[in-house]
Parts: structure tokens; sequence; C-alpha cells
């Protein structure tokens, strides 16, 4: 008897302390990051059958080497997975991971093995790292698996902390934080190994910007807590001044446009996100600026609207006897 399942994971804003989540810096120094996932999936139809099969849907298009390295590492054969995705592909939305999270998951639970978030979060990491050789950290893993709005601490251990959000505080953030897609591509793992390298040699600028990217993440959490959007706002600026510091392809032309447009049109701090070097930038207005911010950026990317998941990976659905490879 056949068997499928559908399940999904989102995707995230990161507010503050990336970079401080990737080796060695958090061997050394320790790490801290606060995000908040969104509603913008990764979805994984997984199925028993006689050979796998890769489809992506929608525009965008990922690598199908995410879905062979999460079916290596499964225990089951014969199973068929693919892969639909509501957001560009190098966004800066952790995407890739989102990915891996949406196939793990799905994988584990339809070999009756469900993994509870930290150890999804965790073999999901290891696949991006083990099989594929991708640079990164570890934020976004942890984000696509529990959802919500998170502090993240590492060292020897990743730690979460949920940030409980009320309603009226999710939908005003999703509100108030306009998402703008550049339409460029991100260079994620060269930017990340030149920014892992200056900290090994030591470099004063990437030492400090790191230091005080990691301080921003406990001043964000505690923003969230409070439910203070307009200082997670100016925190989110800051942010962006530091991380510049890291590299120079962090910023291109077309961000900095954006940037200084959606100053001058009532956003209290923006930044792009994830690596940068293009994707998304996320602008945090001023409230009842909302609209005029969204319409001065309008003409400079294409915006992405969302809600604050608060359910991390999930199971959509599960069939029996369901063995149509054409159906969803």
């Amino acid at each position: 008897m056949s068997r499928a399942l559908v399940a999904r994971a989102p995707t995230r804003l990161d507010f503050g302390g990336g970079w401080t989540d990737v080796p060695p810096y958090t061997e050394r120094e320790g790490g801290a990051v606060c995000n908040v996932a969104i509603t913008r999936y990764a979805t994984a139809t997984v199925a028993t059958g006689g050979h796998v099969a890769a489809r992506a849907l929608h525009r965008s298009a990922p690598d199908d080497r995410l879905i062979r390295a999460a079916l290596r590492r499964s225990t089951l054969a014969g199973v068929e997975a693919r892969l639909e995705c509501d957001y560009p592909v190098g966004a800066g939305l952790g995407g890739s991971s989102a990915a891996v999270v949406a196939l793990a998951g799905a994988l584990s639970v339809l070999a009756d093995a469900p993994l509870d978030p930290h150890a999804l979060a965790s073999l999901s990491r290891a696949t991006e790292v083990e099989e594929l050789g991708m640079a990164g950290g570890f934020q976004d893993h942890f984000a696509a698996a529990f959802g919500g709005a998170l502090l993240l601490t590492f060292g020897a251990t990743a730690e979460v902390e949920r940030i409980e959000l009320g309603e009226k505080t999710r939908s005003e953030l999703a509100a108030r934080g306009i998402l703008i897609y550049t339409g460029e591509s991100r260079i994620s793992g060269d930017t990340i190994l030149a920014v892992r390298n200056a900290y090994l040699a030591g470099d004063r600028q990437v030492v400090d910007a790191l230091a005080r990217t990691k301080s921003l993440a406990f001043e964000m959490a505690a923003a969230l807590r409070a439910e203070d959007i307009d200082a997670l706002g100016a925190l989110v600026g800051e942010q962006w001044i530091q991380q510049r510091q890291l590299h120079p392809s962090i910023t291109t032309p077309r961000i900095d446009t954006i940037v200084e447009t959606a100053a001058r049109a009532g956003a209290i701090g923006t930044k792009a996100l994830g690596a940068s070097g293009g994707g998304c930038v996320l602008a945090i207005a001023a409230k009842g600026c909302e609209d005029e911010l969204a319409r001065a950026l309008e003409p400079l990317g294409e915006r992405l609207t969302y809600a604050i998941d608060t359910s991390g990976f999930d199971v959509l659905a599960v069939l029996e006897g369901h063995s149509d490879e054409n159906d969803h």
C-alpha cells in the first residue's frame, strides 16, 4: 500500500545577529540571532514509489540536489520527493534551509520516526553542510523547524527561546515590515567564507561589527518581548550599519537606493536580509507610514507580502493508498 505526505516549513526574516551563528564564531565567541518565521513556505511532497523525481513549481527552481541530499539522509528506500516554493530562490530568506527542513521532516514522518524541532533543525543543517558543502550558519534551520519569533544562542549547543507575540503585534509587525525583493542574486557562500576568513585573521573592523551584531540580537529579543516595534525598527537600522562593515559585497547600488528611499518615506530601520549581495530588503515603517513606504519602494523591487508563521514545520496531509505522481 502506498503512502504520501505533504509538509511545509517557513522561511524567515533575520532581524539581527546573523553571521555570529556561523562556525568558528559560534565555537570561539558564542553566537546569538533574533529572527521570525514568515508565511513564505517550502512545501515537500514525499511518497513511497519506485523511483525518485523532483519537480519545482511556481517561479522558483530549487536545486534538486537538496531533494537528493535529503533522500540520502533518510532511512526510507524507494521514495519520490517533490518540492514547491512560494518565494524567490536566492532571496536571503533562508529558503534552501526551509526546503531541507520540509523534506527531512516529511521523510521522518513518512518513516514513522518524527523528529522534534531541535533534532530536525540539526539534521537539516548537517544535510546542507555535509552532503552539499554549503557554507552557512544555524539560524535558518531553527527558524524553519520551530516557527515564530526566536532568540537563538549558539555555543557548544544551540539554545532556543520562543518569544511569544500577541496576535495584534504579529499583524502589526507584518504590516509595518515591508519586504522588497531586489531581483538580484545573492553570493551567500562566497561572502560567508570571506567574512569568516577576515574574522579568523583578526580584522578589527569585522571583529567589532560581529560583537555588536551579537549584542543587537539580545536587544531585539527584548524589544519583541515588550512588543515594541519602534524599538525593533531602530535596532534593525543599526544592524544594517554593522552588517555593512563585514564585507564590501554585502550591499549593492540597488540596496543602497532602497535604504535611502525608505528612510525618506518613513522607515525607522532598513536592512538587507541573509548574506545579502542582493536578495530581499526589509524596511520597518513608522506607525501610520506603511502605505507611503510601500508606494515609495514599489518601483525598486517586488513586494513580498507575508504574515508571521507560528507553526514551524507542519504536516499538511497524509494520504494512504496514494500513488498518482502527477497529483499535488
